[in-house]
């Protein structure tokens, strides 16, 4: 399988995850949480294909996308521009590497919906990982057209 065909297929199987029924039972929740870090580790491996994908012509040894879109990173156009949009608090992959982080905490990155809480007044309404995760995923995909298009000048 190339890196674009791996890229392509984690994103669809974490939009699966994202799509698949939770039910209503005791463990709903349990089971939305799952779905939701499962569909973010994925989405991680897919920013890892997409590294990969776009920086192919460089033969990089290693792809993990702290090292490449860190400040030590390979200086490859793609990567830069990846790194600019990651500095970019509103951006969706500044959004993906928060929830990253958070996925790989103590934490975790799944949260209990508000109704689940009881005794505990919400304040603000946060929208649930899950929603948040496919907007973001429809963002990437935009700019993953984009970068292979400048990747595929080399």
């Amino acid at each position: 399988m190339t890196p674009r065909a791996r890229t392509n297929q984690l994103l669809y199987q974490a939009e699966l995850l994202l799509d698949t029924p939770t039910g209503s039972d005791e463990h709903a929740e349990a089971r939305r949480m799952a779905a939701e870090e499962g569909a973010l580790a994925l989405t991680e491996l897919a920013l890892e294909s997409l590294l990969r994908e776009v920086t192919e012509h460089a033969h990089l040894a290693r792809h993990d996308w702290r090292e490449l879109l860190g400040p030590e990173g390979a200086g490859i156009a793609e990567l830069h521009r990846l790194r600019e949009l990651a500095a970019q608090p509103d951006s969706w992959l500044a959004w993906l590497v928060t929830r990253l982080e958070a996925l790989h905490g103590c934490d975790g990155a799944a949260r209990r919906s508000s109704g689940a809480t009881r005794g505990l007044i919400a304040v603000g309404s946060a929208a649930a990982l899950g929603d948040e995760l496919r907007g973001c995923l429809l963002d990437a995909k935009v700019e993953i057209a984009a970068l292979r298009e400048t990747s595929q000048e080399w």
